[in-house]
């Protein structure tokens, strides 16, 4: 398993081996005292499954406030994705950059992403699958976000506005500029 930081070093791009012959393939997805050797010392509490349909669904930016906020270790079983985490630590030289990279099913990369971020993304293919572990329990009155088109982000989303696929929660979230981070 191989652990890279990324731009922001607290958000690892992680690429575990993946081995294979005419059977098919065997890869460790998830090893703990690999990411424990990278900082990474979660007790994951759930996994969760998400299924898009269709290409350019956004999903998020999403966040947890303390005390239920999130690290998310995420992976693409089906399809592809754009994945984005924003750092939204006031006390961080990084505060309102972000990481984005290309992930699929193909390539095998996963992103962690530690609390104190906001993370969304969106599907670049059809029937693109994600699944991604939680280091806390969902907490609906803890929940938060940030507007994911918003211009002062500078994000390269891979769609244009009018093309995206968003719910009526997701295009609620305030700016970055309106957002008071709890981090």
């Amino acid at each position: 398993m191989r652990i890279d930081r990324a731009a922001i070093p607290d958000v690892l791009i992680i690429r575990p081996a993946k081995r294979g012959d005419e059977r098919g393939f065997f890869s460790e997805t998830f090893k703990r005292a690999a990411l424990a050797e990278a900082g990474v010392t979660h007790d994951w509490v759930q996994d969760n499954h998400a299924f898009s349909a269709r290409r350019g669904v956004v999903r998020g930016l999403h966040l947890q406030r303390p005390p239920h906020a999130q690290a998310k270790l995420l992976r693409v079983l089906r399809g592809a994705i754009f994945d984005v985490a924003v750092d939204i630590r006031r006390a961080s030289l990084t505060y309102g950059r972000h990481v984005a990279l290309e992930m699929s099913a193909d390539d095998w990369t996963q992103i962690y992403v530690p609390p104190g971020f906001a993370h969304g993304y969106c599907t670049l293919t059809e029937g693109a699958e994600v699944l991604y572990k939680v280091s806390a329990d969902y907490a609906p009155a803890d929940e938060a976000g940030l507007a994911w088109n918003d211009p002062d982000l500078a994000i390269d989303w891979p769609i244009r506005a009018d093309e995206a696929i968003v719910n009526a929660r997701d295009l609620n979230w305030p700016r970055f500029s309106a957002f008071n981070s709890p981090f």
